[in-house]
């Protein structure tokens, strides 16, 4: 799902992003797919970005100014993309992952989704997980009024999940886009250099995939 380079830095710039920006992404309530948005800039290069704790819930209960005029920005500015190709995978590298155990795999589905005792909501996907793949589902990292959980509370959430912070992490979920609120409160818990793996189960679970499957 993540565009390539160029295509990226096309659209970015024709909505008044420039790489000299700071970016700060938010969803609605609470958090959802704006880690996602964060997860994309970094993997293009974007160092100066960041998430919204709470969402635009969060900002209006703090009395944040709004408004619903259009936005106005300057059009067309220039978006520079360096990649961060530590930050993403694809399936061939998932496969070699899955082999060699050289990274944690974590998946952030529900618990009944990783062990395949539901149907998957994308019709045609087998149920399971990938082999030896650790189950973190998203909403474990989210306090319950929508925003991240602490530090401290995050570093409990992976410790007793068995996730170990300090060694290497590939995020993976339905479709790339729950991974990436792993990834952003493991960056929250000290570990900044996690990666997603952009096609996640919606890629590994077709049956012509052919790839390894675990279940219960």
């Amino acid at each position: 799902a993540l565009p390539d380079a160029r295509t990226f830095a096309r659209h970015v710039g024709a909505m008044g992003i420039s790489a000299d920006d700071t970016i700060v992404v938010y969803d609605g309530p609470g958090v959802f797919s704006a880690p996602r948005v964060w997860w994309m800039f970094r993997a293009m290069g974007h160092g100066d970005v960041a998430v919204l704790d709470g969402g635009f819930e969060a900002w209006r209960s703090a009395g944040g100014a709004i408004e619903d005029l259009p936005p106005h920005f300057h059009a067309d500015r220039h978006f520079t993309v360096r990649p961060r190709r530590d930050l993403g995978r694809d399936i061939g590298q998932m496969k070699s992952t899955a082999t060699t155990k050289t990274a944690q795999i974590v998946d952030a589905r529900a618990a009944p989704r990783f062990r395949g005792e539901v149907e998957e909501p994308r019709p045609g996907l087998r149920r399971g997980r990938i082999p030896g793949s650790i189950n973190v589902p998203f909403a474990n990292v989210i306090a319950p009024d929508g925003r991240m959980k602490s530090e401290d509370e995050l570093k409990a959430v992976f410790d007793k999940a068995g996730v170990d912070l300090n060694k290497p992490i590939i995020n993976t979920c339905g479709s790339g886009v729950t991974a990436a609120i792993l990834a952003l409160a493991q960056s929250l818990a000290g570990h900044d250099d996690a990666a997603v793996y952009d096609g996640s189960w919606s890629e590994w679970g077709k049956p012509e995939s052919e790839t390894p499957v675990e279940t219960g």
